[in-house]
């Protein structure tokens, strides 16, 4: 079959990969509402194009939070890569560094974080805080050290949502595929064992905004939270000093029937002003899916299992034709809709 879009590149991920593996990518939590919402949402938005605009020369090219990429994308935080592909985390950061693009590292990423910088990419840390706060501290200071620019505190978290396709498929990481930055602290056992999930790595369920601020102030980084999906939540992360905000459902694998990223985005928007960056996340598929998120105001979006079917496919090779789809079909979009540059896409572009 030729691979055209991203469904095509799913449909080949899982012809290629172990049911259960695939099923621990493509899954979502309850009865998966908000995993089949957070694509048909994109859908119910209708885009509202300019015409006779010259639009000859194009650039996708934008900064985010000040770091210049080639496109408003980045590649959202995913655990265990190495379940689609041996090369893993490499091969992502390695597509990304070529593509121009940020790449953000799971902390529950299976290859250790240090391995990963060393590809050279731009590369953010997505970050849990957990019950002993030396590990959380001890990770901070690794990431900074091998060079990360920033990291993303995923706040919707307080415990694991209900991944029932999990227990059907009896998930288990294969021998060799662990969580290898928490080998520093529990060797073997960083190994994920389920349906505990993401045992012996315990997430504190205590967190409050006050664990929020501490963590801003012993980062040398600049710190985005992952999870907002309510402006007064927004507004708070915004007074305890965060540097950018991630409007995310958590791919629907959290709590079944949240509302999805794309349409809490304006709220959220709407309750940062110019105050800081919003990103948004969650069934992004398509390059009109792209100019929709941003014609709503985001700064950019993440995407994240799209990679690891372009992964599953082709290794590196894959993860970059997912790029190029991407590319390609947010630059014809952007022509038809009348934009020659991405900071063209404004809220007039979206019709009720």
């Amino acid at each position: 079959m030729k691979l055209i879009n991203l469904f095509d590149y799913e449909q080949a991920a899982q012809s290629k990969m172990r049911a259960s593996f695939f099923g621990y990518y493509a899954g979502g939590a309850g009865d998966e509402i908000t995993l089949r919402e957070n694509r048909t949402v994109f859908d119910s938005i209708k885009l509202r194009p300019r015409v006779l605009i010259d639009v000859s020369h194009r650039t996708l090219e934008t900064t985010i939070l000040g770091h210049p990429t080639a496109l408003p994308v980045v590649i959202a935080p995913m655990a265990l890569a190495k379940l689609a592909h041996r090369k893993g985390e490499v091969a992502i950061a390695t597509a990304a560094k070529k593509a121009g693009i940020i790449h953000c590292l799971s902390t529950l990423s299976s290859t250790s974080l240090e391995t990963v910088a060393s590809v050279g990419a731009a590369n953010w840390f997505q970050l849990y805080i957990y019950k002993e706060r030396g590990i959380t501290t001890r990770l901070i200071e690794r990431a900074a050290a091998a060079g990360y620019k920033a990291l993303v505190l995923t706040v919707d978290t307080a415990v694991v949502g209900v991944r029932e396709n999990l227990l059907r498929t009896g998930f288990r990481p294969p021998r060799g595929v662990k969580a290898e930055n928490f080998t520093e602290f529990y060797g073997a056992k960083a190994a994920l064992r389920l349906p505990a999930q993401f045992s012996p790595i315990d997430f504190d369920s205590s967190l409050t905004w006050d664990d929020l601020k501490w963590l801003i102030a012993n980062s040398s980084l600049p710190v985005l939270v992952k999870g907002v999906l309510r402006g007064d939540d927004a507004k708070r992360a915004i007074d305890c000093g965060v540097a950018g905000i991630i409007v995310s459902n958590h791919g629907g694998r959290q709590l079944d029937t949240a509302v999805a990223g794309i349409k809490a985005l304006p709220e959220v928007v709407a309750a940062v002003g110019a105050q800081t960056e919003v990103l948004v996340d969650g069934g992004i598929r398509r390059g009109t899916d792209i100019v929709k998120a941003l014609a709503l105001g985001a700064r950019a979006v993440l995407v994240g299992r799209p990679v690891l079917w372009g992964l599953a496919v082709s290794a590196q090779k894959g993860v970059e034709q997912i790029f190029d789809v991407l590319k390609r079909e947010l630059d014809i979009a952007m022509a038809l809709c009348g934009c020659s540059s991405v900071g063209e896409i404004g809220p007039d572009l979206i019709t009720e």
